[in-house]
């Protein structure tokens, strides 16, 4: 078992805030950290809201919850209760008032969206919410028993654990396959939209396809034979299950005319590889998605390693472009070029996106051994250093 790089930061909110909402896909470990927060806690109490038993014990929420009100009580898949929010905020009340102001519920969740508007209108200001990525490289990296090639293997089979660790990579593809079914066939419908799956399969297909590519909803919903406000609704849902990133265009007064649409990723790279039948490593690379995955991947893999920072993408309708800019706290900016090649190199545009936004580093990213300068300050590096340096910086 991998330690999560989040572990400490669950701990830290758990003891700061009297609700702690743990998101993440399905899949994803949220369970398995839950578990592990529990053992920190002599008396905590796990329930599946899943099982019918479990949602029978809490036929009589008020009444349940005040019975255990001494103890850490954590939810699993708390969005399919959710009247129980409402009951959570007076008993979180009643505790604060008894002068037990933290720790008290950890609420698991797979879908943001239902589940944040749930809880912000009930948990305001009682709650924080900490988000659970599939495995990332640097926590393969860090364990004592590292998977051969982590980086490789986590950009072609993703980072869900039971697909990354699989025997083969055909194993691993045939769970993907499976799971990317039961999304379609069971998680999806239980959320209640009314989605043809074939449609929602071909539509998240599509985004594979167009993985790192300006969303266009016009052009998918001609694609697809339906409305485009139907196509915004069902890439809303696949970002509400994390499944799929909008990342959003830098704004900012640089008087150039920028482009305002979002990219689209699918977050994680092995579903990728699994929507377009793409088995193993020499599949993925002889694949024209190939260089667009890996993008995609890189940036799942910052992101997740320091949320704390902004992160957009910048283009021009005269060409500038970066693959992403982030934007620190305290005020410095850096660009980032992305690329799948050991020699790499970066257009004007990208050199020109610095100037447009006054970014204090241009930064390479590319699957390179050793660190280096090119012309005009263009610093190269590996993922894993970048995400070391980033780490660095987070402010919490």
């Amino acid at each position: 078992m991998y330690k999560r790089s989040i572990e400490p930061l669950l701990h830290e909110r758990l003891e700061q805030f009297p609700a702690v909402v743990l998101l993440g896909p399905r899949q994803v470990g949220k369970t398995t950290l839950a578990l592990n927060e529990a053992l920190a806690h002599s008396d905590s109490l796990y329930m599946d809201l899943e099982l019918p038993s479990a949602q029978r014990q809490l036929d009589d929420p008020e009444s349940f919850l005040l019975n255990h009100q001494n103890r850490l009580v954590i939810l699993d898949e708390v969005q399919r209760l959710p009247e129980i929010f409402a009951v959570l905020r007076a008993i979180i009340d009643i505790r604060i008032r008894a002068g037990e102001p933290s720790g008290q519920f950890l609420l698991l969740g797979s879908a943001t969206g239902v589940l944040l508007q749930q809880s912000s209108e009930s948990l305001a200001g009682r709650m924080v919410q900490v988000e659970l990525s599939p495995l990332q490289a640097r926590e393969v990296m860090a364990s004592t028993e590292p998977i051969a090639q982590p980086t490789h293997m986590i950009w072609v089979r993703g980072g869900f654990p039971l697909s990354l660790l699989a025997k083969s990579d055909s194993e691993s593809f045939r769970w993907r396959e499976a799971f990317i079914a039961t999304y379609l066939e069971r998680d999806i419908p239980a959320l209640g939209p009314r989605i043809p799956a074939t449609s929602l399969r071909r539509l998240w297909t599509m985004l594979s396809h167009l993985q790192g590519s300006l969303l266009n909803y016009s052009q998918l919903a001609t694609a697809l034979a339906i409305s485009g406000q139907l196509v915004h609704r069902y890439v809303d849902i696949l970002c509400d299950l994390m499944l799929v990133r909008r990342l959003t265009p830098w704004h900012g007064n640089v008087g150039k005319r920028l482009v305002k649409s979002p990219k689209v990723y699918v977050r994680d790279s092995g579903l990728v590889h699994a929507l377009l039948g793409l088995t193993n490593y020499e599949c993925v690379l002889s694949h024209p998605v190939a260089g667009l995955s890996w993008e995609g991947f890189v940036i799942e893999q910052i992101i997740s390693a320091a949320p704390s920072h902004d992160y957009s993408f910048y283009r021009t309708a005269q060409g500038a472009e970066a693959d992403l800019v982030i934007s620190f706290r305290h005020g410095p900016i850096w660009v980032i070029e992305i690329k799948l090649s050991s020699a790499p190199t970066v257009s004007r545009g990208f050199h020109q996106a610095a100037i447009d936004i006054n970014a204090q580093r241009k930064i390479l990213v590319a699957p390179v051994e050793q660190i280096y300068r090119m012309k005009d300050n263009v610093e190269v590096m590996n993922m894993q250093t970048l995400i070391t340096e980033l780490v660095g910086q987070v402010i919490v």
